[in-house]
């Protein structure tokens, strides 16, 4: 990814709001979006226009990973930035000031249940989600590059 290209942020309305204030505060308004919830911004390439999408996502740690859910609120899809990074795992990310290249993978079947837990943790309507749903949502690892 080259940051000269033009980036997609999320159409949604808050959504949009949210991200626009964490890129021009440089993350001081955002990051902390509820009091103990924080969020990153995640840039992806477009798995069919190529072009960068960025969103706004909640996030965990483990160690120097960072770590989000493919929710979608428990829709029966994934998430269009999840399908993005699964054709193209290499992501930019904003955690508060700091931008980084990472490599995106979804956690392994024997990580995840350790992962959705910390995930659950920050987030716990994540186990209502599931519930909602026949997919099993996937628990994103970033980690670094």
């Amino acid at each position: 990814m080259t940051t000269s290209e033009q980036v997609r942020d999320s159409p949604e309305g808050w959504v949009a709001d949210h991200i626009r204030r964490y890129v021009e505060t440089g993350g001081a308004e955002g990051h902390e979006w509820r009091p103990g919830v924080f969020t990153l911004l995640l840039t992806t390439r477009g798995r069919r226009s190529g072009d960068l999408r960025r969103t706004a996502l909640i996030y965990g740690q483990d160690g120097d990973a960072y770590l989000v859910v493919a929710s979608r609120g428990g829709s029966p899809r994934h998430p269009a930035w999840y399908l993005n990074l699964l054709a193209d795992p290499e992501v930019t990310v904003q955690v508060g000031p700091d931008t980084f290249r990472a490599r995106a993978r979804t956690a392994t079947p024997p990580e995840k249940p350790r992962l959705w837990r910390a995930m659950t943790s920050v987030w716990p309507a994540y186990d209502e989600y599931q519930t909602k749903t026949d997919r099993e949502i996937p628990v994103v690892v970033l980690e670094r590059i």
